[in-house]
């Protein structure tokens, strides 16, 4: 077996490889990244590095070579028109490679969402399952880390959280923990022809983010409803679906997600 990883060192895709060490050898991962001398850390584990760019079609193809299973991680690029076509490489390169089983970091509930970022996963989804090979998607949450967007610790300093209006639900999810969700489908068998939901199998709330930071830094920290605030999070997230849960990635994983408290503790400095 050799498992493709694309995004090798990006955040999620580096997480990924921690995870997968820990179950499967490392002469059967393969790390592509955009350029080799960045992969000299995986070559120390006995990891194979190979240089794939999703914008260079030929590098894909060469990179997936004898892969009987491939990773794609979703692109990060800001233009959207972009990513599906860089999307459309990797998926075009997969089927010329004759990839086993292709797997893909969608977005969980899109159906749900009224955003490009919504389109652009339904439509790499549509694309995947056309080629004909067998497939799960990986349906991951909004990251928990969005709370860095409200200034956590300013909040702290003033005793508030201001937040738009609004019955504001959250099914966040840590990269550590769709990490090891994600390692656990690569390295098991069954999971062909599927895709799951990987969100928190319970939702939070902002009172339970104010609460979480009173427990964190001893301090208490109240939340204020502001129909003045002018961050753009707010507009996000309202065109998402943040409230919709599901068990699959508890299930994966064997026990509980990551707790909130936690989750937040690296975006407080005080």
């Amino acid at each position: 077996m050799s498992i493709v990883i694309t995004g090798a060192n990006g955040k999620l895709g580096s997480l990924i490889i921690q995870q997968l060490l820990q179950k499967v050898s490392p002469h059967e991962i393969i790390a592509c990244v955009r350029h080799l001398e960045t992969g000299k850390h995986y070559e120390e584990q006995e990891i194979t590095v190979r240089f794939g760019d999703y914008d260079q079609p030929d590098s894909l193809e060469q990179a997936f070579v004898g892969a009987t299973q491939l990773l794609l991680i979703s692109s990060s690029h800001l233009d959207d028109t972009i990513r599906i076509r860089q999307h459309t490489h990797i998926i075009e390169a997969a089927k010329k490679c004759k990839v086993e089983h292709l797997l893909y970091t969608s977005f969980a509930f899109p159906e749900a969402g009224s955003i490009p970022l919504s389109y652009l996963h339904l439509a790499t989804e549509h694309a995947i399952r056309n080629t004909g090979i067998p497939y799960t998607f990986l349906r991951n949450a909004l990251y928990t880390d969005f709370v860095e967007t409200l200034d956590l610790n300013a909040a702290i300093v003033k005793g508030k959280l201001d937040i738009y209006p609004g019955e504001w639900k959250f099914n966040t999810v840590t990269r550590w923990d769709l990490a090891r969700g994600i390692a656990a489908v690569l390295s098991e068998p069954g999971h062909r022809i599927k895709k799951y939901e990987f969100t928190a199998s319970s939702p939070w709330t902002f009172s339970d983010l104010t609460a979480a930071l009173s427990e964190l830094t001893g301090r208490s920290v109240s939340l204020r409803q502001d129909p003045q605030i002018k961050n753009w999070i707010f507009g996000f997230l309202s065109k998402i679906d943040t409230r919709s849960t599901s068990d699959d990635l508890e299930q994966l994983i064997g026990g509980p997600l990551t707790s909130l408290k936690e989750s937040i503790r690296p975006f407080i400095s005080i």
